[in-house]
């Protein structure tokens, strides 16, 4: 049946979310598929989406043109994947690092959630040092150790509160920093100005312009392992069409435009330098929005801590997935998640302090490093949903010890894995390595798309002929998660 959200259901939530792994029972379904646009559309547009928009023209070299032309080809490209997985939550109700347990069996998906774990650790340090930069830059009396430490808290009470708070923060910033957005365009297009040189600066060139790319598509890509987690809460009658276009569109636009500012920002900052010294984004930028600086910076941080609360929510979810792939019968509630949330802090917090001095080095190789591991997991999740199991899974088979009909370990698809890892290496270009077709085309980095290509026809044809998919049934009876219970103040 096709759960219908209704308003007792929806007014029965707790605003203390208490629910963390556990199947989202149809009675607690809430929500509507514009939801989705504004999680994504405002808690992208922060300083991190920025700077990241900034590499085209700074780190890449390349002119204000291409580098645009890149960006766009990288999120609209990107996005489809991402929404893909978006529109997986409202059927299923599980968080996506669970129902990865359907691909690769509940030990194998183990490796998958690890390094999703990294993942996002890594992003809420990153997000951390730039924030706590921007905070330092647009007021003097805030170090930038003080405004990573304010970022931090703040991402951390959003993420004990849970996911209706999280939303509620991305619908406040989808109109806030949307309209700090236009305003940071319009007083550096028509207030500040462009130089006649403007669009001589930089150049054309292959590498940065597939850096940009790759990047670009990366950024939408590194929210697939989390993005269902967002819409796990749907009606299952919101349908994957309104749930796929929800989250695209939220996503794209919201990454677009920030990214775009970055590439503008770095263009008109390496005009005025012409000396080839690197340029610092954040700092450009407050120095080109005068007497708008501390507002218009200021909102932005604000979309930090709230892709911080995202990532640190969502890292939380999948450390207690590896907890409960050892103990099936333990599923934490929000005493739990609040302290696991305040463990992976401190651990990023630890990370953002000593890295801080160089972290630009650190991003774009940590960058690189998503790339290879996140793309063969996309492949095989996707084609397992929509062209082998059409999202029919057995949802309770997820949280059992032998995995139920997916077994401990699924070998086709933690083979198709590796090979996916395995084959980019040839076609990778990073600061630490490249690879021999890389070298051969001058450090094109093309190892994302190969791994894309084969992964996908690899994972479908090996499961069709070495796999016999089990008759499935979807998650569709809330006395199910009515079982899976912690005891009381777990």
């Amino acid at each position: 049946m096709n759960a219908q959200p209704n308003r007792a259901a929806a007014a029965e939530v707790p605003r203390l979310e208490d629910k963390t792994i556990q199947p989202i029972p149809a009675d607690e379904r809430h929500g509507k598929a514009r939801d989705l646009f504004t999680i994504w559309f405002g808690s992208n547009i922060m300083i991190m989406t920025i700077v990241t928009g900034g590499l085209a023209t700074t780190v890449f070299g390349l002119s204000f043109v291409p580098a645009i032309v890149g960006i766009i080809i990288g999120n609209l490209v990107g996005g489809i994947f991402m929404a893909l997985h978006s529109a997986q939550g409202p059927q299923l109700g599980v968080a996506q690092m669970i129902q990865t347990r359907g691909q690769f069996g509940s030990y194998g998906a183990l490796l998958i959630v690890v390094i999703v774990v990294i993942m996002y650790v890594g992003f809420f340090a990153a997000n951390l040092v730039f924030g706590g930069q921007a905070l330092a830059a647009v007021n003097p009396g805030i170090s930038v150790d003080g405004g990573i430490i304010v970022i931090g808290v703040v991402s951390v009470v959003a993420t004990i509160f849970g996911y209706r708070l999280i939303h509620a923060y991305a619908r406040f910033l989808s109109i806030v920093a949307g309209l700090a957005l236009v305003l940071a365009f319009v007083w550096i297009l028509a207030v500040h100005g462009v130089p006649a040189s403007f669009l001589n600066q930089g150049n054309f060139n292959w590498v940065g312009f597939m850096a940009t790319i790759s990047v670009s598509a990366l950024w939408q890509l590194a929210y697939a392992p989390y993005v269902s987690d967002y819409s796990r809460y749907m009606p299952q009658g919101t349908g994957s069409g309104p749930a796929f276009w929800a989250s695209y569109s939220g996503c794209v636009l919201g990454t677009l435009f920030p990214m775009v500012l970055g590439a503008l920002v770095g263009t008109l900052a390496m005009a005025l330098i012409n000396d080839g010294s690197s340029v610092e984004i954040v700092g450009s930028l407050g120095a080109m929005l005068g007497p708008w600086t501390m507002v218009i910076i200021g909102i932005f941080c604000l979309g930090v801590a709230a892709s911080n609360a995202m990532n640190l929510y969502c890292g939380v979810l999948c450390s207690l997935t590896i907890g409960q792939t050892f103990k099936p019968t333990w599923l934490p509630r929000a005493k739990t998640r609040t302290v696991a949330a305040i463990i992976l802090f401190t651990l990023a917090l630890m990370i953002s302090l000593f890295a801080r001095d160089n972290f630009i080095f650190f991003y774009t190789n940590f960058l690189s490093f998503l790339m290879y591991v996140l793309v063969p997991w996309t492949a095989i999740n996707l084609v397992d949903y929509y062209l082998l199991r059409h999202g029919d899974y057995r949802v309770e088979d997820f949280f059992k010890r032998d995995g139920g009909v997916y077994g401990r370990f699924n070998w086709i698809a933690i083979g198709a894995y590796v090979a996916g890892a395995m084959i980019q290496i040839p076609f990778s270009a990073t600061a630490m390595f490249t690879g021999p077709v890389a070298a051969a085309m001058n450090g094109v980095d093309l190892s994302w798309i190969v791994g894309l290509v084969v992964v996908a026809p690899l994972y479908y044809f090996a499961a069709r002929v070495f796999r016999k998919t089990p008759d499935a049934v979807p998650f569709q009876s809330p006395a199910f998660a009515a079982d899976l219970v912690e005891a009381p103040g777990a």
